[in-house]
């Protein structure tokens, strides 16, 4: 116990003696933001895509599910995924730029409204990533921490309407590696992180080929094997079907 003592004395008399470095400073968010926009490719690299589409597979390991998934992606804020469920159907969901709409072999056809509406429109801005300041009322750096064993910058973005989000820029890269958001589930909240992997160049701007979504109980893999810009896409791919 004594030299236990005598150490933490020796600790702290040193202490005093050599004072503890300051910790670095953190980027402003519009520093962090520029990064970003330069990480990816650059504001008219970015500009010179209209649209997109994407085919892949999704994959939740918790119920042996694998199955195909396409998703269409039109500026300003159209999109459409479809989502092949082995021995269930087609589940699609797509937002118009005004309805937010589900669609699935069990419940038909189902329009969102209220906060999810209002999460949907941000997800669906085509530019997200030149559009930061205009999607959030607020935008305030949190810190530094680890995120699949590398640093990132933490900010922490409130929209107008739903509850703050927190996006994380990889220190490093510059580029968006981890969104955490908090959505009304019926009476209940749960919290969803989403990581974005494996960049690669498409036309000059980079594209996240692997996404990693953690819900509560089930994590869901998408792996991205096809990713085509500027591909003619009619709007009324992305409207809300007939009620059958």
């Amino acid at each position: 116990m004594s030299v236990l003592i005598a150490g933490s004395a020796a600790f702290a008399q040193e202490s005093m003696l050599k004072p503890e470095s300051p910790l670095p400073s953190l980027p402003t968010v519009d520093q962090i933001l520029d990064k970003y926009v330069a990480a990816v490719g650059g504001r008219e690299a970015i500009e010179k895509i209209t649209s997109r589409e994407v085919r892949g597979t999704y994959e939740i390991s918790a119920v042996g599910l694998i199955g195909a998934m396409t998703m269409l992606q039109k500026a300003p804020d159209k999109t459409l995924s479809e989502l092949d469920i082995p021995g269930f159907g087609t589940v699609k969901s797509g937002f118009d730029g005004n309805i937010l709409w589900s669609q699935n072999p069990a419940a038909g056809v189902v329009e969102a409204s209220g906060g999810e509406l209002a999460a949907a429109k941000r997800e669906a801005e085509f530019y997200q990533e030149l559009k930061f300041r205009d999607m959030f009322k607020k935008l305030l750096v949190t810190g530094r921490r680890q995120t699949n064993g590398k640093d990132a910058y933490a900010v922490e973005a409130t929209p107008e309407e739903g509850k703050a989000e927190t996006y994380f820029f990889d220190a490093d890269t510059g580029l968006l590696v981890r969104h955490d958001t908090e959505r009304d589930r019926g009476q209940a909240a749960a919290m969803s992180e989403s990581y974005y992997e494996d960049y690669r160049d498409i036309d000059g701007v980079k594209v996240p080929h692997t996404i990693r979504i953690v819900n509560p109980g089930m994590t869901i893999v998408m792996k991205f094997s096809e990713v085509i810009n500027n591909v003619d896409i009619d709007d009324s791919k992305f409207a809300k079907p007939a009620a059958q």
